[in-house]
């Protein structure tokens, strides 16, 4: 019997939860991200591609195309509330889950004990249990023999739909694609295919795979002849280590400040060992990023001896690189990132000792690019008023805040604007019970 794997594909995922949680925007256009000169776009609502909008867009790109649409800040705890609910219903169907990221995932269906011609109905039962335990959200999944072909199959069923792929049309179904549709065939790669006449699938099955091989090389050539037949032996991962774990900012304005960039390091370095903590890892090295004003990058890795988990050795680590690098051109971009993981922490081997963090400030609220802000009202972010309770930002700036009131089990609410220096008004978690919900299912 043929392999049967089921991909899964959240439909807009960040902007439908947006859309979920703020009833004044269902139905709207909604980009998240995007925000600043220098944003990108993470997702688009399908309301907001009807306009052209895509993710990696630009922000200023997406407004030209969709200047009503709602731009907002990420709220990535919301994000990943809405991941853990479905990880774990797909788990109810599977032990064989390998997670891609918040909003997709691969499930080896063979524990299922889901006969194949049941599939329809088992898959039709899915969706909707899954829209029910995240009070709104949609699926489009796809089943096929193979992963790849499962991912294709799915992009076909979008948005909210299915396509189940029996293994005898398997072939049919992938000879009409485009070339680019495979696995790992990017710009570059289709061009060199297109040069030789390869347009469609149908046209890479026909062609010399010596050929093949020449243009791609060994290793690409012969894979791709194997995946153009439908022939794709990996299996799914439910478990998979991450190599690194960080963070990058992108300001809106390039800085020179040094006690600034150090302030935002620290800070970002409380975050990284928090995810490292939580991940259960200990880490070897220690990664500073910066990207320059001219988009020149300087990388620089720094070994910690052993293998660690504590906050004030890897903050030690990455201020200690910032203090090579030359800052007074301007920062555009700065990031920090930990790796070489080990399961138990390590001394360190000749008892070196990197420099004590400098005393810095806590990081001032510098003007952030993309889906990730540090303003303490950004749009679309979560707050609670003393006397109006629950909302999230519509807009804010020139000191003043303006606050929608709703919620996702409320209708539209009312605007209202307040002073940022309001005593009153308070950034604001995930909604308690929405998260209750979450924890619920993760039980």
């Amino acid at each position: 019997m043929p392999r049967r794997i089921l991909h899964l594909d959240l439909d807009a995922f960040f902007a439908a939860v947006e859309q979920r949680d703020k009833p004044s925007l269902r139905g709207k256009a909604v980009v998240v991200g995007g925000a600043g000169p220098r944003g990108v776009v993470a997702t688009a609502s399908y309301e907001a591609r009807a306009f052209g909008v895509r993710s990696a867009m630009s922000g200023s790109e997406a407004r030209r195309r969709a200047p009503r649409a709602a731009f907002l800040g990420g709220r990535f705890d919301a994000y990943r509330e809405s991941s853990r609910i479905v990880m774990g219903l797909l788990r109810e169907v599977s032990p064989l889950v390998e997670p891609l990221s918040l909003d997709e995932a691969f499930v080896d269906l063979e524990p299922s004990g889901w006969p194949d011609d049941e599939l329809v109905e088992r898959v039709e039962w899915l969706r909707a249990e899954l829209t029910e335990r995240t009070e709104g959200l949609t699926a489009s999944v796809g089943v096929g023999s193979a992963k790849f072909l499962a991912k294709l199959a799915s992009e076909a069923g979008k948005p909210d739909g299915i396509r189940i792929l029996d293994p005898a049309e398997e072939l049919d179904f992938l000879a009409p694609l485009p070339v680019r549709a495979i696995p790992g065939v990017g710009p570059a790669t289709e061009q060199r295919l297109i040069a030789i006449g390869c347009y469609t699938v149908a046209d890479l099955r026909e062609a010399d795979p010596a050929e093949l091989i020449r243009e791609l090389g060994a290793s690409a050539g012969a894979g791709l002849s194997e995946l153009a037949w439908g022939r794709d032996a990996r299996r799914v991962e439910p478990v998979r280590d991450p190599k690194s774990i960080s963070t990058e900012d992108t300001f809106a304005v390039d800085l020179t400040d040094r006690a600034q960039l150090e302030a935002i390091l620290v800070r970002d370095a409380a975050s990284v060992v928090a995810r490292l903590n939580k991940a259960g890892f200990f880490a070897r090295t220690v990664t500073l990023k910066v990207r320059f004003a001219d988009f020149s990058t300087r990388t620089i890795a720094r070994s910690l001896g052993g293998a660690t988990d504590q906050v004030d050795e890897i903050t030690a680590a990455g201020l200690a690189s910032l203090g090579e690098v030359d800052v007074r051109a301007g920062v555009r971009l700065l990031g920090l990132g930990v790796s070489g993981f080990a399961l138990a922490a390590q001394e360190r081997l000749f008892g070196d000792e990197e420099p004590p963090p400098s005393a810095v400030s806590e990081a001032s609220e510098v003007g952030l690019s993309g889906v990730r802000g540090s303003v303490r009202y950004y749009p679309g972010a979560d707050v609670v008023h003393d006397d109006m309770g629950r909302g999230w930002v519509w807009g804010s700036g020139l000191g003043r805040v303006t606050v929608r009131f709703e919620t996702r089990r409320t209708g539209p609410g009312p605007v209202r604007t307040f002073p940022e220096s309001d005593p009153a008004l308070h950034p604001a978690g995930i909604d308690p019970l929405a998260r209750a919900v979450a924890e619920d299912e993760d039980e």
